[in-house]
């Protein structure tokens, strides 16, 4: 069964609404873990717009199941990652005018920089991932640059207008996730999916983990977070 990663910038989003302490990513944390989560997933973008360096450092010291850490292939990220040793890095494309990550590397076009910042990390003792488009000439080249792991962008799928949109993604995801197996990379998967479209990704089979955030936060508002981490590791489980 695929695992769940729980993404919680978004705690940490309403918290710098105010400025204050409030609500606490670190307690969102722990709330996750216990309800059911593998994992905990924070992207310490370069502008600090939500997870704090404080964050970063707090949650490896209490975080239980595994600690992903999503991050640009900069200089200054690489350093923080070695220094705090999560235990996923997955690296991300990242602009500073975004909302939220828009879309996967262009592993083709950046390979000299990624193979760099993906040595660098593994011989400090940590597992790479790229986020990346479900697009053969991509995984490949991720492959080729030596990364463990590759994390799909399901977004277009998620973002599909009408059935046959729709079908056309969760095939080029279906053959993505075949092609990063056969040729000995793990696969994880995320962004935008929700309680309406998990099923049909987790139903192909083949991913490791799903990281979601966006869909589980909101949800959480609402009934709290506890129960929306139940909710959808239980479609997970049972897809």
């Amino acid at each position: 069964m695929a695992r769940l990663g729980v993404n919680i910038d978004h705690v940490a989003t309403i918290r710098q609404a105010r400025g204050g302490a409030e609500p606490d990513p670190v307690a969102a944390a722990a709330i996750a873990e216990l309800a059911g989560a593998d994992g905990i997933t924070i992207h310490l973008r370069e502008d600090r717009r939500h997870i704090q360096d404080r964050d970063l450092k707090l949650l490896r010291q209490t975080v239980r199941t595994k600690l992903n850490l999503e991050m640009a292939a900069t200089d200054e990220m690489v350093f923080i990652a070695l220094a705090v040793k999560p235990d996923m890095c997955t690296l991300v494309p990242e602009k500073r005018q975004e909302l939220t990550t828009e879309g996967g590397l262009d592993v083709r076009l950046h390979a000299q920089a990624l193979e760099k910042a993906i040595s660098r990390l593994q011989d400090g003792g940590l597992a790479v991932s790229l986020f990346i488009d479900p697009d053969p000439d991509q995984i490949k080249a991720a492959h080729r640059i030596g990364a463990d792991c590759i994390e799909i962008h399901t977004g277009a799928f998620a973002d599909a207008a009408g059935q046959k949109a729709e079908d056309r993604e969760i095939i080029k995801i279906e053959n993505g996730i075949r092609l990063a197996a056969k040729i000995g990379l793990g696969v994880n998967a995320g962004h935008g999916l929700n309680y309406g479209n998990i099923k049909k990704v987790a139903a192909l089979g083949g991913v490791e983990e799903f990281n979601i955030g966006h869909a589980i936060i909101s949800r959480a508002v609402l009934v709290g977070l506890d129960r929306a981490v139940r909710d959808m590791v239980d479609l997970i489980k049972y897809s």
